[in-house]
């Protein structure tokens, strides 16, 4: 048992290039339109991820692309492409700021906003245009996109019965990993919390099909399938204050993400930090976001 099969392949995965395939040189900075430096910190980190900038480069999705108005990856490929040949130190990003409501309602011109909210948002509306003109398709089919092959995971969530200890797995998808930092003092510490049993009793009981009763279960996290990019969101906002923690996390340049898969038997899952978005500033409410490329 575990996850179907996709019934249908939207982007062949021998086809996403993790390495540079052409030697690029540090494209140019984005100008800060007021307020911009969420979207300017997420657009350079997209910017120089090599397998979705090498499918930018190419022009593969507008030749191909059917779809009416508003299209995110046609943005983006037009922001990519703009970016890594330009001559300027830096342009101004109106290929995305004008669309900036497209992308989320709730966004607004000229208005601190969040970049991880940001981020999420646009690697989403890029799966929405992967997605476009392929309906009714299964979960498992949908994460065959390409922007879901780099970004995207699943997680599986287990639940075992204490009494009989049955087992009953369910399936995710993730395009990020929200990690816990409150008591954690570093990204491995806080992926070891995230795949942590936690044991559910009294009002959590769950319904054993096998007992057929309620009973006390654990619940366990795990990565199922991994992304081939992982994004990483430190959970510095506290939810309901807007404070910020800000202790430092400590985070290495190569991540094993072996220990915290689903299954136990294999090689070390090497992945190397190639980008980190940083904000800077006491609360949610105000700062500056800025951020470091390779």
């Amino acid at each position: 048992k575990g996850m179907a099969l996709p019934q249908r392949i939207l982007f062949p995965p021998e086809k996403i290039c993790m390495d540079w395939q052409q030697r690029q040189r540090a494209g140019a900075g984005l100008h800060n339109l007021g307020n911009t430096c969420f979207l300017n910190s997420v657009l350079q980190c997209l910017t120089y991820t090599p397998p979705l900038a090498n499918y930018l480069l190419s022009w593969e999705h507008s030749q191909s692309c059917h779809q009416q108005g508003f299209c995110m990856m046609c943005i983006m490929e037009a922001h990519v492409n703009k970016v890594l040949h330009s001559s300027a130190s830096a342009i101004q990003p109106w290929t995305v700021v004008n669309v900036l409501t497209r992308i989320g309602e709730h966004f607004q011109l000229g208005m601190q906003e969040d970049a991880h909210e940001f981020l999420h948002y646009t690697v989403d509306a890029m799966q929405r245009a992967c997605l476009s003109g392929s309906s009714d398709l299964d979960i498992s089919s949908q994460a065959t996109t390409i922007v879901h092959q780099i970004f995207g995971g699943f997680l599986r969530s287990r639940v075992t019965c204490l009494s009989c200890r049955a087992v009953s797995d369910s399936y995710e998808a993730f395009l990020d990993v929200p990690l816990d930092v409150k008591t954690a003092s570093s990204v491995t510490a806080a992926l070891e919390d995230f795949v942590k049993p936690e044991q559910l009793d009294g009002e959590n009981c769950f319904k054993c099909s096998k007992c057929d009763k309620m009973v006390a279960t654990t619940k366990r996290f795990t990565i199922h399938h991994m992304p081939k990019v992982l994004t990483v969101y430190l959970k510095r906002f506290e939810d309901f204050t807007g404070r910020k923690i800000s202790k430092v996390v400590e985070y290495p340049e190569y991540l094993d993400l072996w220990p915290y898969k689903s299954q136990t038997a294999g090689e070390p899952l090497l992945y190397a930090l190639y980008a980190v978005l940083v904000h800077s500033g006491g609360s949610c409410h105000a700062g500056h976001y800025f951020c470091y490329t390779k």
